[in-house]
């Protein structure tokens, strides 16, 4: 018995739960703190044009990791359903043309970024030092592009190999690093936007180099070989994994959009605040979503095998551990705002240091419950139902947050945009559960 039929099929829901996900959820929580240090470098070092500036230009980046993703977590799907299947031949195929598929996308998207990327800036009302700093910052990744992008993809196949602790030593290395290169260069040396983005680059071109190395040494269970697979397969896995595409790309033309928004309200100072809040509350959203994607290879597989009310049993464990985590992380966000904040912002910017802090405790309200579209989505892709998970993840990512903010920001301006989560999030859960539920009565 090999040692995903092993783990998946016969380990104990809960052991099996904690196998996977404490190292997932670990890893994403390092990311976060990698995140955040960042924040605080180019805060602290550089100003608030330059933390205004990374958050302008963010989303365009998460554009280029959606389109990995986006083949990523489909072919993870289907090779999760393929080996518990059995189909080793095939998995093998798949896997190999998707890094391929990646790799070519990654090239593209760089070519765009580099000589495009001032128009785009500049179209979405970004000027001054702002734009500056924006060009610098998304050029560099643009240069790296071909070398970063396949990281997050790699991550997925890892985690279906069973190298999920593996995964969480890369990530935590990745992030190490990436700290301790902005403060060589941010800190001592004194650079400017363009170093933070090259220390983000150069850990995650390692990292890629890392994830890779186990697959061409042959070790894994999964295999480099030559050949391609049929079009229709490639068709259903983009399918498999076009709800966390356009989750992705909904998210990122929101954050455009509500830039452009907050650009309107209350200039950089609005969008370096509510960046501060972002990069403070990716810590727990990040770990929530590294406890959902962890599972999604058992859930696949036991989709595959015919174990339907084991994929269930283990996506209970999920739901409960996120309500668990995204509650500590309202009333710390809640009421840590005066603490937290001043790492971020260089003393005398008194407007943004209050702005901030009175976003943050806003913005907390939306953990009671945007935990729950976000678990769900990943549930349903993970069951292949990708027409209910796109559905769940374009309501809750883009839909209902566009309504949010022309409902809440004309009567209370910051404080509407602030609130906006909340209120997006109370009707993507109730959306989520209720087409879940309808799945579950049909299928267990």
């Amino acid at each position: 018995m090999d040692t995903n039929t092993f783990m998946f099929e016969k380990m104990h829901p809960t052991k099996l739960f904690i196998k996977y996900a404490i190292p997932a959820t670990l890893s994403m929580g390092f990311s976060g703190i990698y995140s955040i240090a960042d924040g605080i470098f180019v805060g602290r070092c550089i100003g608030m044009d330059a933390l205004a500036a990374v958050d302008l230009v963010m989303p365009l980046i998460m554009i280029s990791f959606a389109l990995a993703e986006m083949i990523a977590v489909g072919s993870s799907v289907q090779l999760a359903m393929l080996l518990g299947q059995k189909e080793k031949e095939l998995a093998n195929r798949t896997f190999s043309v998707c890094i391929k598929v990646i790799l070519g996308i990654s090239v593209m998207i760089g070519l765009i970024f580099f000589f495009l990327s001032k128009p785009i800036l500049m179209l979405m009302g970004t000027e001054g030092m702002a734009l500056q700093y924006s060009i610098e910052y998304i050029r560099v990744y643009a240069v790296f592009s071909p070398l970063i992008i396949v990281y997050f993809a790699a991550d997925n196949y890892l985690r279906i190999c069973g190298k999920q602790n593996y995964s969480m030593a890369l990530n935590i290395v990745t992030a190490v690093l990436n700290i301790v290169l902005d403060l060589l260069l941010l800190v001592v040396w004194k650079q400017g936007v363009w170093a933070a983005a090259l220390t983000s680059c150069i850990s995650m071109a390692l990292g890629t180099v890392m994830a890779l190395w186990p697959f061409f040494r042959n070790k894994l269970e999964l295999k480099f070989v030559k050949g391609w697979i049929p079009a229709k397969q490639f068709v259903k896995l983009v399918a498999n994994g076009s709800s966390e595409f356009f989750a992705n790309i909904a998210s990122s033309i929101f954050s455009v959009i509500l830039n452009i928004v907050l650009l309107s309200i209350g200039g950089a100072t609005a969008v370096a605040a509510l960046s501060v809040v972002m990069y403070v509350e990716s810590i727990a959203s990040m770990m929530i979503a590294g406890m959902s994607d962890s599972m999604q290879p058992a859930i696949s597989y036991c989709q595959g095998a015919g174990l339907k009310k084991r994929g269930y049993a283990l996506e209970k464990r999920v739901l409960v551990s996120a309500a668990a985590l995204s509650l500590i992380a309202c009333l710390l966000l809640r009421y840590g705002g005066a603490w937290v904040v001043p790492f971020f912002v260089k003393p005398g910017e008194t407007e943004l240091m209050a702005l901030s802090i009175h976003a943050m405790s806003l913005y907390a309200l939306s953990y009671l419950v945007n935990w729950v579209d976000g678990c769900l989505s990943g549930y349903l892709t993970a069951l292949g139902q990708a027409g209910r998970s796109f559905i769940v993840s374009i309501m809750g990512t883009l839909v209902l947050p566009l309504v949010g903010l022309a409902v809440l920001v004309p009567p209370l301006g910051l404080a509407g945009v602030c609130l906006m989560p909340l209120f997006a999030g109370v009707l993507s859960a109730v959306l989520s559960l209720v087409l879940v539920l309808t799945i579950k009565n049909k299928s267990v």
